[in-house]
């Protein structure tokens, strides 16, 4: 008998889409998403087997053996092939996705451990909802599309929702995998469900070994009672034959892209394993992403939960502080005199302080210190990017070139900054104004005993007065002594170079924010320091206002030609010198530009245009109709040292 397996490694030096699949025979029958242990070249490696075919013309090798007694589900094998298709990637790399690495160690085939089928299911208690989160509840079960947005403003209850869907879905013996940015930030959700489930929840996170992680694979695969999965993007890769219902928390969170090879979306793969099992599939935020909004509005699939569950919060005093008035700050450069004094007051009642500056890679801003004006590209609305090098200002997304300002075009006045700061920079200027309080920083640089994970229970137990740091603080901490936040420099963000550099903006505004007038205390203020206090994005962030945010942000995307207006590629190069990368890149767009119905940029230096592996250059492709997008990126096939990302969340 032959079949045509899906081996989990590369086998050619640049590999085409369909040099995935190889023919191989084996003696006895093998079910489709069968997994096996196959030649390849000199070395074995695992493979699921495809399907079942005749007899090939040519000389086949004989699969070693199977590794699994029971088959990778089909709606697995399916999101395998899609995966692939959909994002342009070679099958060996998404098939290694969707198994553990240590499997092909197994030489002895994997049986049953228990029987489990029959076993009688727990009786869960009935989930309290309020009448808003019942309406909610209701037209989640009578959408017509299998993905469904659950808009639901924090506090509204989402997770009463989530915890109804997955006991129903549990009494039916079906399984529920519940996606998390980060499992370690959501301990709170974590509890919740283990309270419930008890031991059936099964948790899959980073710091789990290989062997961990393969036996708990195991099991679900081989589990007949139903189960809740609780993990990141890579939990949707749980083998779960009874999957009855997928769950996304925080769904706008850039972490539920996977940025490296093989790049992907896991909300849209959620979605396709939704619409292949004939599950629901629940995407709940309270800040969407304004291109799933924008389709569930159209789609009829879009649920609003606005009502708060408790009146227990109380509304955090706001003040706005504008960053050009410097007479705000006469003790300090970057903290104002009133965000000083609230510190103090703050370290007299053993009230914490959260201290935010949004530092993410090291864009330099151009701006007016005396008005406020900020160098913008005239094509796409986007700030542009100081390259000191060639001495310019170039837009990363459409090509525009132009000079470095010496006087501000607004005001005329010579005032023109081009530096930014970052949260070191905080660190030590806070520890010069207040020398015995316990201060901490949380960043990408955080030595490793000092990262928020290891110093959870410290800082959530007040032991830290002052706590400092980038986006890393902004998600789900909830901390009972905190009763200040102060974000040092609000719109540091909008200067990013990119057409989604406001929606991030707000997203993690909305969040910190949200970290005080939670009702622990009776007091809640919030610092917001801004060169731009007129910014409608800062604006919507501090009412809470995320329909007036959607308004505004819809408007410049259909102006501006980006999702969900289009779809987008960003093809990129890399080589040892800038003239040979100039040279590739002008090369694909040659090539590209013989396709109808696509737009494309300039070839230009990518935002971080110098790394360890050389320079990069970039160009956008845009097109309406995504079948014309990926079959334009599809031509470049003869091109092998090509970085492609479609639908990037970013063009950074």
């Amino acid at each position: 008998m032959y079949y045509e397996v899906l081996p989990a490694r590369i086998f050619r030096k640049s590999p085409a889409l369909s040099d995935g699949i190889l023919t191989y025979s084996y003696f006895s029958e093998l079910e489709p998403g069968a997994i096996v242990a196959i030649p390849l070249g000199k070395r074995e490696t695992i493979g699921v087997v495809y399907r079942k075919v005749k007899e090939p013309e040519f000389k086949t090798r004989d699969i070693s053996r199977p590794l699994l007694e029971k088959p990778l589900p089909q709606y697995l094998l399916e999101s395998i092939l899609w995966l692939s298709a959909y994002y342009l990637v070679p099958l060996p790399q998404v098939v290694s996705l969707f198994l553990p690495n240590t499997l092909e160690k197994r030489h002895k085939i994997a049986e049953f451990s228990e029987k489990l089928t029959g076993v009688e299911l727990n009786n869960v208690a009935e989930i309290p909802l309020n009448s808003a989160q019942k309406r909610a509840l209701a037209a989640l079960k009578a959408s017509k599309t299998a993905t469904s947005l659950l808009h639901g403003v924090t506090g509204s209850g989402k997770t009463n929702i989530y915890l109804t869907l997955a006991c129903e879905a549990y009494s039916r013996g079906k399984s529920t995998i519940l996606l998390v940015p980060e499992i370690a930030l959501t301990s709170q959700l974590v509890q919740i469900f283990e309270k419930t489930f008890k031991d059936d929840v099964i948790l899959i996170h980073s710091k789990q070994t290989d062997k961990t992680r393969r036996e708990t694979w195991e099991k679900m695969l081989f589990s007949n009672h139903p189960k809740i999965v609780v993990g990141p993007r890579s939990a949707l890769f749980a083998p779960l034959s009874n999957l009855g219902l997928i769950i996304i928390d925080e769904a706008h969170e850039g972490a539920y892209f996977q940025d490296q090879t093989p790049k992907y979306s896991a909300l849209r793969l959620a979605s396709f394993m939704a619409s292949a099992k004939k599950i629901p599939c629940v995407f709940g935020t309270a800040t969407p992403l304004v291109s799933d909004y924008y389709l569930a509005k159209s789609r009829g699939s879009l649920v609003e939960l606005k009502e708060k569950a408790k009146n227990t919060a109380i509304l955090p005093k706001i003040k706005v502080i504008d960053f050009k008035d410097r007479a705000s700050f006469s003790k300090n450069r970057y903290f104002s005199d009133q965000l000083i004094s609230q510190i103090k007051e703050n370290l007299k009642q053993g009230y914490q302080t959260l201290i935010y500056h949004n530092r993410r890679g090291s864009a330099p801003v151009t701006i007016c210190e005396n008005c406020g004006w900020q160098a913008l590209c005239p094509n796409c609305f986007l700030p542009l990017t100081l390259h000191s090098d060639s001495f310019g200002l170039i837009c990363h997304t459409c090509g525009f070139t132009g000079k470095i300002p010496t006087s501000c075009p607004e005001c005329k006045h010579t005032d023109i900054i081009h530096k930014g700061f970052g949260t070191k920079l905080l660190e030590s200027e806070l520890q010069k104004l207040f020398k015995t309080a316990r201060i901490k920083r949380f960043d990408a640089d955080s030595k490793k005993d000092e990262t928020l994970d290891n110093l959870y229970d410290e800082v959530k137990n007040g032991e830290i007065d002052i706590i400092i740091g980038t986006q890393t603080i902004a998600r789900g901490l909830d901390l009972p002594h905190l009763a200040t936040v102060g974000i040092v420099q609000a719109d540091s963000g909008l200067s990013l170079p990119d057409y989604s550099s406001e929606e991030r903006t707000f997203h993690l505004l909305t969040q910190v924010l949200g970290r005080v007038g939670r009702g622990h205390l009776d007091k809640a203020n919030a610092f917001i320091q801004t060169y731009h206090p007129e910014s409608p994005v800062i604006s919507c962030a501090i009412n809470s206002d995320y329909d007036k945010f959607y308004r505004y942000s819809i408007s410049n995307r259909s102006r501006g030609h980006f999702p969900p207006f289009c779809y987008l590629a960003k093809i990129s190069v890399v080589f040892k010198t800038e003239k040979i990368a100039l040279r590739e890149i002008k090369k694909v767009y040659k090539e590209l530009k013989a396709f109808e119905g696509v737009y494309l940029s300039a070839p230009t230096p990518a935002f971080h245009e110098y790394t360890s592996s050389g320079y990069v250059w970039q160009l956008v492709v845009k097109s309406k109709n995504r079948q014309v997008l990926t079959e334009a990126v599809s031509s470049l096939s003869n091109f092998s040292e090509l970085r492609i990302s479609l639908d990037p969340p970013s063009l950074l």
